[in-house]
């Protein structure tokens, strides 16, 4: 494999001997211009031969040009490297070396597997959400507790003959008192006991403050 050090020295070159071959060209070509016009001209000489004049007027006005141009587009060109970053950044698997790209596959993958080889896979805390579940990291105790704030800003009302009340009282009995913990099963029911719970009495109160508006609007 070509190392990319030997690539651009062999473009280098190459580019170096194609402008000489081109100036060197140019240059002949206006030499024998230049000489035909001396040479088919009446005097045979430079005194007075327009067509000499134009000759390398000509060569001249193309040389200012073309180094213009050349100016123009190197001042151009690294303006816009200025704006790149000096910092490396690989891209693309073409701008590594095939040694570096697997080796960095290799330790990418080994560290994928050592990360889901130390995940915990039957791990059962009591009183506490198995990881990766819906529970993860959560304390059934304190969840369960914590619903207390809410429903009993409706403890005023009357919930007598309420199935869900009864799950509810049980399970936060539990929940305070018992040395057990709650097992999953437990914290499931009692949650959707305190969410059927709060639902049933958001109901009753919007309808409430619905009959009131009611009864206000007709006084």
């Amino acid at each position: 494999m070509i190392s990319t050090r030997l690539l651009r020295t062999a473009s280098e070159l190459t580019y170096a001997l194609f402008v000489l071959i081109l100036i060197v060209a140019t240059g002949l070509s206006c030499a024998a211009l230049i000489s035909q016009a001396i040479r088919t001209s009446p005097s045979r000489s430079w005194a007075d031969n327009a067509n000499a004049l134009c000759i390398g007027a000509s060569y001249i006005i193309v040389l200012v040009a073309s180094l213009s141009f050349c100016i123009k587009r190197r001042v151009a060109v690294r303006l816009k490297l200025q704006r790149i970053s000096k910092a490396y950044r690989t891209i693309s698997r073409d701008d590594l070396s095939k040694s570096v790209h697997r080796y960095i596959a290799q330790e990418y993958i080994r560290a994928c597997l050592v990360s889901y080889e130390s995940l915990p896979t039957d791990v059962v805390h009591e009183g506490w959400g198995r990881p990766g579940t819906q529970y993860s990291g959560m304390r059934f105790r304190r969840a369960l507790l914590d619903t207390i704030s809410h429903i009993g800003k409706f403890k005023t009302y009357d919930e007598d003959g309420m199935t869900p009340l009864h799950y509810y009282d049980s399970a936060i009995q539990l929940a305070r008192n018992s040395a057990a913990e709650l097992t999953e099963e437990e914290f499931e029911v009692s949650m959707s006991a305190a969410h059927e719970i709060e639902k049933c009495l958001n109901e009753l109160r919007l309808e409430m403050l619905g009959e009131m508006k009611a009864q206000s609007n007709d006084d």
